[in-house]
């Protein structure tokens, strides 16, 4: 004779016992379970950071660097004795994480932004800022340097200098291809300083070339978006695209 059960064992799970259970499920899966829900794209270049939760990013190190172990035996690689190689998968996730590719995992840097109460109206060139960022094909570095032209005008918002960089930096630190790349950071300031004309000139080599396949060393590419007064005038890109020339020599 089936014997029913109590009915606090048909009661839902203790907090504590839901607790345990969401432990046992890998962090990368929760994050990735949040975007789905949200509808919210993950791709290689965009930003997550809000789908994270306080603490994750210490349990997601340590999920990737388990995944490095499993790559570097892949490889064949003795890291159990192999004193160079021993701490390699925990250098590796950090760097992923909270370095090379922290502009998915961390917010947009704080950016003040002021009016432009002396109504400046004049082109504004600010760079060249450096690029470090990762080809999404084969995760190797791209090196390079970026240019931004502003044309302001009375209702613009400003930002100092130091925030170009900062939102470079946030906008680069991911795994991507430059031609995308270029066109976020355009998307980005664009929204936050809402100019008349804005340009961005982006120069970079590629170590996916220079390091595997056809090892080209002279190889660069360089990618130019303009907007607003800077797409409409001619004179207004000839004389951007000029100061990029003197800033060079």
């Amino acid at each position: 004779m089936l014997v029913p059960l109590p009915t606090a064992a048909l009661a839902p799970a203790e907090p504590e016992s839901r607790a345990e259970a969401h432990a046992l499920v890998p962090v990368s899966d929760r994050i990735r379970h949040r975007l789905m829900r949200a509808g919210q794209r993950y791709h290689a270049n965009d930003n997550i950071a809000a789908h994270i939760r306080e603490g994750e990013l210490d349990e997601l190190r340590g999920e990737v660097e388990g995944k490095l172990r499993e790559v570097l035996h892949a490889l064949v690689i003795d890291i159990g004795n192999d004193h160079n190689t021993a701490d390699t998968a925990k250098r590796v996730a950090k760097m992923f994480i909270d370095e090379v590719f922290r502009g998915r995992y961390q917010s947009a840097p704080k950016v003040t932004a002021f009016p432009n109460v002396s109504h400046l109206d004049e082109l504004m060139v600010v760079g060249p800022l450096a690029v470090r960022s990762a080809c999404s094909h084969h995760l190797c570095p791209i090196i390079g340097k970026v240019w931004i032209g502003v044309l302001p005008n009375a209702t613009s918002d400003l930002i100092g200098l130091s925030k170009y960089a900062r939102l470079c930096d946030w906008v680069m630190s991911r795994p991507q291809i430059q031609e995308e790349a270029v066109v976020m950071l355009a998307d980005e300031l664009e929204r936050r300083i809402r100019p008349d004309g804005l340009a961005v000139v982006m120069q970079a080599d590629h170590y996916c070339m220079h390091w595997r396949g056809v090892k080209d060393d002279g190889a660069e590419m360089k990618n130019v978006v303009m907007r607003g007064a800077f797409k409409q005038n001619a004179g207004l890109r000839r004389e951007f695209i000029g100061l990029l020339g003197k800033r060079e020599d």
